[in-house]
């Protein structure tokens, strides 16, 4: 499946460039002329990631930024006419993954978003086959069928720890907080202790015996891997 990129820009002739650019390159696009119209799509169908810029009218860039960091690590790429080092190092600070001044050329663009998206979603070999495989080392996960195969044997696992492997696989070499899986796997309604998470790791590291979950200490954990 393609991904969904949301374009916020209030001048309609750049907005028109980058969606050209963009869908031509294969992506789904949907355009917004202001930050309260991108948070309305952020609630209702969420794009992957954000083109966004600063100066709009109503609520800013930066503000939308952090809005949306205090929901979801979604990539964003800042785009904005400021050029002054102090903006771009607010950008960043509030969560932007990257940041292009204005004017710039779409295929620079083009090649960011390419390149924040291999940063933040790090190739996994996950195949967009009928079969929904994802593959990361010797870990083979059919998605459509829930299997998880570990060194070419299934295993049986139980819902979370099927949820756990595909998020961390989904996700190689990202580090996620203890506080962060448990939002992801229980839901926002769980009141249990981030102690919950370590034990389904524990569960896991025992069933698949030697897969690289390392422990980022006082943080939470990842799954390494050093496939290119």
């Amino acid at each position: 499946m393609s991904k969904h990129l949301g374009v916020v820009e209030d001048d309609a002739n750049i907005r028109n460039i980058v969606s050209a650019y963009l869908k031509k390159e294969g992506y789904q696009v949907t355009l917004l002329e202001n930050a309260e119209d991108a948070w309305e799509l952020w609630e209702t169908q969420p794009p992957d990631m954000w083109i966004l810029d600063i100066m709009l009218p109503g609520m800013d860039g930066y503000e939308f930024c952090k809005k949306i960091r205090n929901e979801s690590d979604v990539p964003i790429i800042i785009i904005s006419a400021k050029d002054d080092e102090i903006d771009k190092i607010l950008g960043l600070e509030l969560g932007g993954d990257d940041y292009l001044t204005k004017p710039f050329s779409p295929r620079e663009l083009l090649a960011r978003v390419k390149r924040v998206f291999k940063r933040v979603h790090p190739k996994a070999e996950s195949l967009d086959s009928p079969d929904g495989r994802l593959k990361v080392d010797d870990l083979l996960i059919y998605e459509n069928e829930r299997r998880i195969f570990w060194k070419g044997e299934e295993q049986e696992v139980t819902t979370k720890e099927y949820d756990m492997i595909l998020l961390l696989a989904e996700n190689r070499n990202r580090a996620f907080s203890r506080e962060e899986l448990l939002v992801k796997i229980w839901g926002e309604n769980y009141f249990g202790s981030d102690r919950a998470v370590d034990d389904l790791v524990k569960r896991i590291r025992k069933k698949l015996t030697g897969i690289l979950i390392e422990t980022v200490w006082g943080f939470g954990y990842r799954l390494r891997s050093d496939e290119d």
